[in-house]
Order: C-alpha cells, then sequence, then structure tokens
C-alpha cells in the first residue's frame, strides 16, 4: 500500500466521525437547550523533505521551503457552543430559559461510581412526588435539580400556584399568603465549556482527570437571569450544518477516490512486471 493510499484511509475514519457529529446536531435541532458542536481537525505525524537551498530564487519567498508528507488528519477536538439558542413562550410555570450564555442549571445524576452533578441548559422542569407530602422539582428524566444549597428542591405539597423568578427563586402561594420563596435554582457557570464532557440525554459532565477548580463556578444570585414560562430552543443553525455535511461528504468522495486511483496504479505495475 502506497503513502496515498494511507493518507486517505486515516482520513476517511475521522471524516465520519465528523460526519456523525453533524448528524447528531441536525437530530437534535428540535431539542430543548440542546448545543451544538463543531470539529477541529490536526495533522499527523509528517515528513519534513527540504530542497536545496538557492538563495538568489527564495528573494521575498513565503511559502515554507521543502515539502511536507504527512500521513493524514485526525479528529482532534470537538467545540462546544454555548451561546444561547431563540426562546419560546410556552406559559407553563415550570418552564424557564436562561439569558446569559454558558449559564448552566445542575442536575444529581445516580451513576454507577455514585452520584454525579450534570449540566444542562434544558430548563422544562416538573415536579415528581417524594413521599406523602413532599414534592421534587425535577428535570425531564426524573433526576433531582440542585438548589443553591447543594440539595434537591424538596416542596410540600399544599400550595396553590407556584413559579420561578428571574433570579431562580421559587415562589408558591399557599392559601390566602403571599407568594413566598420556597428555594432557590443553583446556576453555574461554564468558564472553559470546551473541557466539558457529554454525558448524554442533552446533559455534560466534568471529565475525571481535570479538576472543577476554574472549569465551573459558581453564579450569585444577583447574576442570574432566567425568564420564567419560556424554553430556549436548540442553537443549531441547519443551514450551516448541511453545509460542514456537504464539505465533509466531498473530502470523504476525495479520498476515496485516491484510494481507488492509487489501487488501479498499483494494479498496472503488477501487470507491467508480469
Amino acid at each position: 500500500m502506497n503513502r496515498s493510499m494511507i493518507q486517505s484511509a486515516v482520513s476517511i475514519g475521522q471524516l465520519q466521525k465528523k460526519l456523525d457529529l453533524i448528524g447528531n446536531n441536525l437530530a437534535n435541532s428540535e431539542t430543548t437547550g440542546y448545543k451544538s458542536r463543531s470539529a477541529d481537525f490536526s495533522s499527523l505525524l509528517y515528513q519534513q523533505i527540504n530542497n536545496q537551498s538557492y538563495q538568489e530564487a527564495e528573494v521575498g519567498r513565503l511559502t515554507p521551503q521543502g515539502v511536507r508528507i504527512g500521513t493524514g488528519a485526525k479528529l482532534g477536538h470537538t467545540n462546544l457552543d454555548l451561546t444561547q439558542g431563540s426562546l419560546k413562550e410556552t406559559d407553563r410555570e415550570l418552564d424557564v430559559a436562561l439569558l446569559e450564555n454558558n449559564h448552566l442549571f445542575e442536575v444529581r445524576v445516580p451513576t454507577e461510581a455514585g452520584e454525579e452533578t450534570h449540566y444542562t441548559r434544558a430548563g422544562n422542569f416538573y415536579l415528581t412526588p417524594v413521599n406523602d407530602t413532599q414534592l421534587m422539582v425535577t428535570d425531564a428524566d426524573g433526576y433531582p435539580v440542585i438548589g443553591e444549597d447543594g440539595d434537591p428542591i424538596l416542596l410540600v405539597d399544599d400550595f396553590q400556584s407556584i413559579n420561578i423568578d428571574r433570579d431562580g427563586s421559587i415562589l408558591v402561594t399557599r392559601g390566602d399568603e403571599q407568594k413566598m420563596v420556597e428555594g432557590r435554582l443553583n446556576i453555574s457557570e461554564a468558564v472553559r465549556p470546551r473541557m466539558l464532557e457529554s454525558a448524554g440525554e442533552n446533559r455534560f459532565r466534568i471529565p475525571d482527570d481535570i479538576a472543577e477548580e476554574g472549569l465551573i463556578e459558581g453564579v450569585q444570585p444577583g447574576n442570574v437571569r432566567i425568564q420564567s414560562k419560556t424554553l430556549e430552543a436548540s442553537n443549531v443553525d441547519v443551514s450551516k450544518q448541511m453545509t460542514e455535511m456537504l464539505m465533509a461528504q466531498r473530502a470523504y468522495q476525495l479520498n476515496a477516490k485516491s484510494i481507488s486511483t492509487g489501487d488501479q496504479m498499483m494494479g498496472l505495475v503488477s501487470q507491467l512486471r508480469t
């Protein structure tokens, strides 16, 4: 197998990962609070072949001297885009949307290694009974939403109305009493969103080998901006994703054609030898 076929075979495998990433973005274009990801590629090992130096001909030259012969490209990193999506009014009391980029809700999720804190932009919350007298605020999958004290938000089940204020305060009305603050959503800010790892189901987590310090920071209630009775839509730009998909498919076809051409050339060489 010649070098061009090796380069093409390696690049095809990595381009397939980009196509999978684009497909995932398009599949979640209608998912509440979904954040798109983009792919960055980097070069694999390459060999530098330098030309003989000829200084008179190289006056004003801007390109590097010589030729780089590489071994293909790899998917170096996927970038998470936490910019805000469009807002949709729902008139549902437990639907809330974050108005600041990089702000996240916190959810407590049980795993095989124990409970973990996951982060999400999806603000479609629900009330789940936990005993005869209490209700717990949960996400769409039934996992408890974390309050400002670091624990799940529990409410006594005897109120007539409930709504969430712009600073994340949960207000309830009981009988003729005025609305009272029964809890507050804990909001975090992703300082380095690129480092967050996808945990599935539209949630993110901190990788095991990375410290939380400098990656996630708490947000003071005065800096929280929430819009109630509203949900944040996905920030996937469908037209951009379709363009990226077509470009990736063209690159895939080019590399596949390179493998086919290399195979034909090797076949011709074999026939000449015989």
